[in-house]
């Protein structure tokens, strides 16, 4: 039987337990035309998280629940791999790709630990994901030896800032105070939330991010503190649109590893 840290065990239960709230937002993403990021849907125009064109590009997607992001790279001509640690997210990105008569590798597995050889391929990205669920300590180690020279992974998750704002017993939505130290930030375990209980996350500080890049051997290209599109009431998931308009909820990292493309 394959063996777990005890973390993503734990995340792949929760993901199983919730795989039904998962299947409409996946049918969404997967029957759009375009690529839109994060909770706030912010459009792939206004990121540029992709490539423009991949073609032939091997590209893998680290975390892929229902495998929309691997969908829309392959659409764009990539060699797409989606890897994910729930059995029944992958299921609703099997019947995805049935009924969309779109065809790649699904591997249930851990993005910590993934089955390929060393530099096998040209892309990784995670929105949400290994980004969240996996330990960047070791995740991004693990990215950084599937990418070729030259490679470039790109990842979204939720910024510092709204962890440092969500209160120690896990209720929603974030507030306006800091709730817990910003210095230390690593694991964050949610089992006993109040609202939404959920699985084990994992966030670092930006200086964190950065001397992890660093240290594993990246170039950081670029960094990006997402923005609500427009101030309101309206809360998703753990934010208020009104929080998000002016603090960033979610931060995008793209990194590159040295060297030519062969």
């Amino acid at each position: 039987m394959e063996s777990l840290p005890e973390h993503a065990a734990v995340n792949r239960a929760h993901w199983n337990d919730n795989a039904d709230s998962w299947v409409a937002p996946g049918e969404r993403a997967w029957a759009s035309a375009e690529a839109s990021w994060g909770i706030w849907g912010i459009p792939e125009a206004d990121l540029r998280l992709l490539p423009d064109d991949m073609s032939g590009m091997s590209a893998i997607e680290l975390g892929c629940g229902t495998a929309y992001v691997s969908a829309w790279m392959a659409r764009r001509g990539a060699a797409a791999v989606g890897i994910d640690v729930s059995e029944r997210q992958l299921e609703t990105a099997r019947r995805m790709q049935s009924e969309h008569g779109l065809e790649f590798p699904l591997i249930h597995g851990n993005a910590e630990t993934v089955p390929f050889p060393d530099a096998s391929f040209e892309f990784a990205i995670s929105e949400y994901g290994a980004a969240l669920w996996a330990d960047p300590f070791v995740w991004i180690p693990e990215a950084h030896r599937l990418l070729r020279p030259g490679g470039e992974l790109v990842f979204l998750s939720n910024a510092p800032w709204a962890m440092v704002c969500s209160p120690l017993d896990g209720s929603l939505p974030v507030t306006e105070q800091l709730e817990r130290p910003y210095f230390g930030l690593h694991r964050l375990d949610w089992r006993d939330a109040i609202d939404e209980p959920g699985g084990i996350e994992f966030h670092l500080t930006v200086s964190g991010w950065f001397r992890l890049l660093r240290d594993t051997g990246f170039e950081v290209t670029d960094y990006i503190e997402l923005q609500a599109p427009e101030p309101g009431p309206e809360v998703r998931f753990y934010v208020s649109a009104d929080w998000a308009h002016r603090f960033p909820s979610e931060h995008v990292w793209k990194a590159r590893k040295p060297g030519s493309r062969s």
